[in-house]
């Protein structure tokens, strides 16, 4: 992949003359566009790929600009308009699948499907969960500000479940810096902002068996609420991309097939 600079975001090209259709990938919190390596090999000959350094994440940090995670939708379409990314398939993992939702609450007619795992509906996310969310995550910045290699070493264990994908997740979380752990501040404000609208685009909606048991409740009612499909991944934790890669891509490809038909 080609990288590339568009203040205040990093991002990464993989293009191909196969196709016009287009994937935007994003990632979880704490590591960086390398999440999706193996979905970036699997699929390079098929799509064109965009790959995204969220806010304060890999090569995205610039203390300069004044920068937020709030204006994440604003920059990837300034991303999008540069390129002339019409519309795009947008997958996120956890963190990832917040900023996608985000992005559609702006530019919904951009979105060609999407689909989110280890995430939960940004626009009717239950009060009760966000605030066991909210302290989970505290759990893990208290550590992060004594040591990242800690803190990593800790976070492989609740962010995968098999012996690949907890070692692929350290080592990118290594690169993570303490500075950076401010632009996730401001999160919050992308939760319930918005009232809660159908979806105009196909969705898919998953995670691991293996995630925390919140998750799988939250999956199964963000399901019964939305005209969407689900996946559960056998073997898999919180990144499922990582723990199950093959499987995932077969996953994805095969729902982008069903909206060819």
């Amino acid at each position: 992949m080609k990288e590339y600079y568009l203040e205040p975001l990093a991002y990464y090209l993989q293009t191909t003359t196969n196709s016009e259709e287009w994937i935007v990938f994003f990632h979880a919190a704490f590591v960086n566009h390398k999440m999706f390596d193996s979905q970036v090999q699997y699929f390079k000959d098929k799509y064109n790929i965009l790959v995204i350094d969220i806010l304060g994440h890999g090569n995205s940090i610039n203390d300069k600009t004044g920068a937020t995670i709030e204006k994440m939708a604003e920059y990837t379409n300034n991303i999008l308009v540069k390129h002339n990314i019409a519309k795009a398939h947008f997958v996120g993992v956890s963190l990832g699948a917040v900023i996608a939702q985000d992005f559609a609450n702006f530019y919904k007619d951009k979105v060609q499907s999407m689909a989110c795992f280890g995430g939960y509906d940004i626009n009717d996310f239950d009060e009760q969960k966000q605030k066991a969310n909210s302290a989970a995550q505290m759990k893990l910045v208290f550590k992060a500000m004594i040591s990242i290699k800690a803190f990593a070493k800790a976070n492989k264990e609740i962010s995968a479940y098999t012996v690949e994908g907890k070692e692929k997740f350290y080592n990118i979380n290594l690169e993570f810096k303490k500075k950076s752990l401010m632009y996730l501040a401001d999160l919050h404000k992308l939760i319930n902002k918005y009232p809660k609208q159908p979806k105009e685009f196909p969705l898919l909606i998953g995670c691991g068996e293996f995630d925390l048991p919140m998750e799988m409740e939250i999956i199964e009612d963000w399901a019964k609420k939305e005209n969407c499909s689900k996946v559960i991944f056998e073997g898999a934790g919180h990144c499922v991309n990582l723990d199950k890669p093959q499987e995932f891509n077969e996953v994805l490809q095969d729902f982008w097939n069903q909206i060819g038909k």
